[in-house]
């Protein structure tokens, strides 16, 4: 009889993980995550003294680890970097982690076209690059388990890290970063229809307001405002996102493959109390 206690449906422990984007925001909040619960994680950034004071400070949390490769995944040279370090210490890889990620705000008749190449370069593009380089790793991150050897017991598992910003036209002229969000959550889906086949899972996390450097300006100008809006009042925690991809990576995730989880405080549903569509009253 199969068991579904808590200690064995999320358990990421010994898991082999990278997180690109790891030193800060949202990638730092997922590393935390891994590292307490026992996975060695490996991080990317492209500010070294900050990728490694990150490693640093998240391995004297435990019982897990932490590894700072410091990269600029602007670069396709570093991308096999990051692969050739990976593939000297590891085996095998079980999560991969998309989380690296720029945007751009400019009104549209000031939008440079640069801002596209620089935004879809690595919103996009090193998305596919890494995930194509460290594909060996992933294959044998998956463990095959039946008579057959083709069932997949335990998938090896990509994380991309979405906007609600890709599913709905943002306030903000955001279009560049819009549009690549977009994108991602489209690549994501194409590769769980190609890689679920090798027992590989992607699926995309579509984040709403977090507490990041990115979201900064917005949050100290308009951040009452914004939470106005949202069902819950709140913007994301840390543990919010970070539970997220813990349960994507554990047992308890191993049947999803190709989803988009919007994870927004009801923000993209929102309907105001009181309002139309609704009972409740403010």
């Amino acid at each position: 009889m199969s068991s579904y206690s808590s200690s064995k449906l999320f358990n990421v422990k010994g898991k082999v993980v990278l997180v690109t984007g790891g030193s800060r925001g949202i990638g730092r909040m997922i590393a935390t995550g891994f590292v307490e619960n026992g996975a060695k994680v490996y991080i990317t950034s492209r500010n070294s003294k900050e990728c490694n004071a990150t490693a640093e400070e998240l391995s004297r949390l435990g019982p897990g680890s932490c590894i700072a490769i410091p990269a600029d995944l602007q670069k396709a040279s570093e991308v096999e970097r990051i692969t050739g370090i990976l593939k000297s210490k590891e085996s095998h890889l079980n999560v991969l982690v998309n989380n690296a990620g720029a945007t751009w705000g400019a009104d549209i008749d000031e939008h440079p076209d640069s801002a596209f190449t620089k935004v879809f370069t690595l919103n996009v593009q090193r998305v596919f690059t890494l995930t194509q380089a460290v594909l060996p790793l992933l294959r044998e991150g998956a463990s095959t388990g039946g008579q057959d050897g083709h069932t997949y017991k335990d998938p090896a598992r990509i994380i991309n890290i979405g906007s609600v910003e890709g599913l709905q036209v943002p306030p903000r002229h955001t279009y560049s970063y819009a549009a690549s969000k977009a994108a991602l959550h489209h690549l994501s889906r194409h590769l769980a229809g190609r890689l679920g086949w090798e027992g590989i899972t992607s699926n995309t996390i579509a984040c709403g307001p977090f507490e990041t450097k990115m979201l900064a300006h917005t949050l100290k100008t308009s951040g009452d405002a914004l939470m106005s809006t949202m069902p819950l009042q709140r913007i994301g925690r840390g543990e919010d996102v970070a539970g997220t991809a813990l349960f994507l990576s554990s047992s308890a995730g191993s049947f999803v493959n190709g989803a988009t989880i919007t994870l927004d405080g009801g923000l993209l549903v929102s309907v105001r109390p009181g309002g139309e569509g609704t009972s409740a009253k403010l």
